[in-house]
């Protein structure tokens, strides 16, 4: 059974010709604006079909790509495709430079002070932003941790654990 990563959710039909806006959930431009093939599921389906991706560009004023999908030729079929999701095989994971992450291997983390060696609680989301937020539940509430390297020194992902050094009120302001 191949296991799958989210590239991205179609949200919205762009104009009239069959493209999808898609929010992508990838650093790597590539699996939106180069041609080739890719998986869709639907909503309600468990199953991904392929499907070809024939074209698409940025709108960097939205965050958003347009592709256009082999065999999605008007805006009803576009329409119809609103809240699937972009696949690829788990396999197709990019090399990665240091001090790189891809997403899905940091979710599910534990994060540890490594002031005190106290678990926090586990990643459950990163919010991109000029720095990346960590988004850690912890057993009293859902704080915020810059992913910036003073804040954040070890991440390993091969032994699972990400450790911490708050800054003064860090963990308080959240």
């Amino acid at each position: 059974m191949t296991e799958w990563l989210e590239i991205g959710k179609i949200v919205a039909a762009q104009g009239v010709k069959g493209e999808v806006r898609v929010l992508p959930n990838s650093d790597f431009a590539d699996r939106f604006l180069e041609p080739g093939k890719r998986w869709l599921r639907r909503t309600g389906e468990t199953e991904p079909v392929a499907v070809e991706l024939l074209e698409g560009r940025y709108l960097s004023n939205k965050g958003l790509y347009v592709v256009k999908l082999e065999g999605v030729d008007d805006r009803s079929a576009a329409e119809d495709l609103r809240s699937s999701v972009l696949l690829v095989p788990e396999t197709d994971r990019p090399p990665l430079s240091e001090d790189e992450y891809h997403i899905l291997d940091l979710i599910g983390l534990p994060v540890i002070n490594r002031l005190t060696g106290e678990t926090l609680g586990d990643i459950t989301d990163i919010i991109t932003a000029a720095n990346d937020l960590l988004v850690v539940n912890t057993p009293n509430k859902e704080i915020l941790i810059p992913f910036v390297k003073e804040i954040v020194p070890l991440v390993d992902i091969k032994n699972r654990r990400l450790e911490i050094v708050p800054t003064p009120g860090l963990l308080e302001l959240n």
